[in-house]
């Protein structure tokens, strides 16, 4: 089974990334051949300025390797690397009606935070759809927000077999149900557009853990623990003894939003103090970095080519 996933460097990772298509990615290392990319190309919706868009790529990277990322097991690679990626998202541009597209929630939801309505906006799951197809993936772990693009993907593949004859697979989407949602600081869905985001490694994180909005409760005072943004995040990090007690806690009363902030941050410090210092180590050897992205782009091209190579016979080029 091959598995791909894929991140854009658009921004620092916050816990919403790592809890979402990076855990699962991690999780899923023993359990198939895996391919994880960078996605510059799709971060250039959002990024203009170069500097930054390569210095975020990198920072991805790192993030991923000081995480979990086992390279004996994972092939992790930057998109603008593999040229056949937007070779094969021409080819399915032909085939794509703009109604398919024009459907795609996540591009309303842009449009309605203020990006501005560009053709690269448009068309990403075009390209999203490349991105898998040219891997032959059977499993793509995404987010919820994601999973319509997966389906996009699979309409793709269908039509374009239709018209050319079998040549992709139909890949499924993983979605691991009990993260489907990461919460804010601000108690929406964790997201780089909203500005509610706690970054992996953000020097800032104490400020953002107790600037957490909560509502007027007194302390004093019984508070129901499903749906808190502090008791969500908590589940993520902690035991399930750890997450019993802090529910009992809020539910008994005399227990404070503040107290249980401290203690989400203290979980956070376990898990993510030992991926810091693995990052600040990898940091300090820029050539081995690139070398590691330089061979799993040499992988990647390599498990494109065969495919490349049918669709081009198929469409008669």
């Amino acid at each position: 089974m091959r598995i791909l996933t894929g991140i854009q460097p658009s921004g620092k990772l916050h816990w919403g990334n790592y809890f979402g298509a990076m855990k699962s990615m991690f999780d899923l290392q023993d359990r198939g051949e895996n391919f994880m990319f960078i996605a510059n190309y799709h971060a250039m919706t959002t990024v203009s300025d170069g500097k930054v868009l390569r210095e975020a790529t990198r920072d991805v990277a790192l993030d991923y390797l000081a995480c979990g990322l086992d390279t004996e097991k994972t092939v992790i690679y930057r998109q603008s690397d593999v040229p056949e990626v937007q070779e094969l998202a021409w080819y399915l541009s032909c085939l794509t009606p703009m109604g398919l597209l024009e459907r795609c929630h996540s591009y309303k939801d842009k449009m309605a935070h203020g990006f501005e309505a560009t053709h690269g906006l448009f068309a990403y799951p075009v390209l999203m759809a490349a991105d898998i197809l040219i891997m032959n993936a059977d499993l793509v772990p995404v987010g919820k927000d994601q999973k319509q693009h997966l389906e996009v993907t699979r309409d793709l593949a269908q039509k374009f077999n239709n018209c050319f004859g079998e040549i992709f697979k139909l890949p499924d989407a993983y979605i691991p149900e009990s993260v489907a949602t990461i919460l804010g600081t601000d108690g929406q869905k964790m997201s780089k557009s909203y500005h509610n985001t706690i970054e992996l490694f953000d020097p800032s994180v104490k400020k953002k853990v107790m600037g957490i909005v909560t509502d007027s409760t007194p302390m004093e005072e019984p508070k129901e623990p499903e749906g808190n943004s502090i008791y969500e995040l908590y589940k993520l990090f902690a035991t399930p003894e750890e997450v019993a007690a802090m529910a009992h806690n809020f539910r008994a009363g005399g227990y404070g939003y503040g107290t249980a902030k401290k203690e989400l941050l203290a979980a956070y410090h376990r898990l993510f103090d030992p991926f810091k210092e693995r990052r600040e180590e990898l940091s300090r050897d820029k050539d081995a970095l690139e070398d590691i992205l330089k061979a799993g782009a040499a992988k990647a091209r390599a498990a494109a080519a065969p495919i490349v190579d049918k669709v081009r016979e198929a469409v008669g080029l």
